[in-house]
């Protein structure tokens, strides 16, 4: 297939810079992915659309404060945002500007409470740092670091909380898993009360995330590795879910991506950790899942490849193209969709 065939026009007003006030009250398009029906609601109206019996899988992961600002000591800004623990206060980091950050290049951070040793440059042109510091890593990180927004977002993010789900709590995201953002806790609740089982998966989102194909045929894109963790209670409620006849309603690309990875043919689970690089594109045969609850993706991105899988290429581009006529509000800070 080719890329081009994900493409949708999508006026640049549409892509939402800042949260609305209230998480439950972005619209959701709620898309028959049987019959390409198409209902107009509020995600507070989730809930009716969920059965007794169903399972709700959400990804836990929190977004790390990723993005350090600091100096070189010669002189002269210096921006990293971390993408991998490499252990021992080592990590894999995009570094701007990349040419003032050679190998041997020392960094400062804060008041010097954090310093950094540019060891080697990696595969991609990211850079592998050593940091110096003294106490707990992620202690320093949450009070020197900055949330690493997407690229397409402008606009200054006034609470940091906003860019995390209600229910995280593994750190280690570059980006959060967005499609979670617009649940309350008092909207899960809800779900609870109407017998849905609510279980989690961690998958830490990486930056690759947001790279874009650049193969015409996407059969030639290599996808990126993002590390997952599946526990043993999730895998047993996913798999009584299926054998039982109820649905797997997974919350995000990314808890689709995990459970797709790991379960069997017969849609059941087993606990599980370690690297996911699976590429679900139109063809893909979903062994899990049987329900999404996801955002609007970009253009001829993985994730719209992923989502067509689910429902049909015709059938998203139409639900996509009814979105910008309705002036639905885009991407990480906009609303969602229910594929069911």
């Amino acid at each position: 297939m080719k890329k081009t065939d994900f493409y949708f026009d999508l006026p640049e007003e549409l892509i939402a810079q800042t949260p609305i006030p209230e998480r439950d009250h972005s619209r959701l398009l709620v898309l028959d992915k049987e019959s390409g029906e198409i209902e107009h609601k509020h995600f507070y109206d989730l809930p009716s659309y969920l059965r007794e019996g169903d399972c709700l899988v959400l990804n836990d992961s929190r977004v790390l404060p990723a993005r350090l600002l600091g100096c070189r000591s010669s002189g002269g800004s210096v921006e990293l945002v971390l993408l991998r623990d490499l252990g021992e206060g080592k990590w894999e980091c995009l570094s701007r500007p990349g040419r003032k950050t050679r190998p041997g290049t020392e960094l400062i951070f804060g008041s010097g409470e954090l310093r950094a040793t540019v060891l080697e440059v990696a595969e991609g042109g990211n850079r592998i740092v050593q940091f110096h510091f003294e106490g707990i890593f992620l202690e320093v990180l949450e009070k020197l670091g900055k949330m690493p927004l997407p690229p397409y977002i402008k606009a200054e993010l006034q609470d940091a909380e906003r860019y995390q789900t209600v229910y995280s709590r593994e750190l280690g995201s570059a980006a959060a898993p967005t499609a979670g953002l617009h649940f309350t806790e008092a909207l899960l609740d809800q779900i609870r009360a109407k017998g849905v089982q609510i279980c989690t998966v961690t998958l830490h989102v990486g930056l690759g995330t947001f790279r874009p194909v650049k193969e015409d045929e996407i059969e030639d894109h290599e996808m990126h590795s993002e590390f997952f963790m599946i526990p043993e209670e999730t895998a047993r409620v996913v798999s009584e879910t299926k054998r039982r006849g109820g649905r797997v309603v997974a919350v995000g690309t990314t808890s689709c991506r995990t459970l797709e990875s790991f379960s069997l043919e017969d849609g059941t689970l087993t606990a599980a950790s370690g690297w996911t690089n699976i590429f679900i594109y139109p063809g893909y045969r979903f062994k899990c899942i049987d329900a999404l609850v996801t955002n609007f993706h970009l253009p001829e991105s993985t994730l719209i490849m992923l989502v067509s899988a689910l429902a049909g290429r015709e059938k998203i581009l139409e639900a996509y193209r009814t979105a910008v006529e309705e002036r639905y509000r885009f991407f990480s800070f906009g609303d969602a969709m229910f594929i069911h």
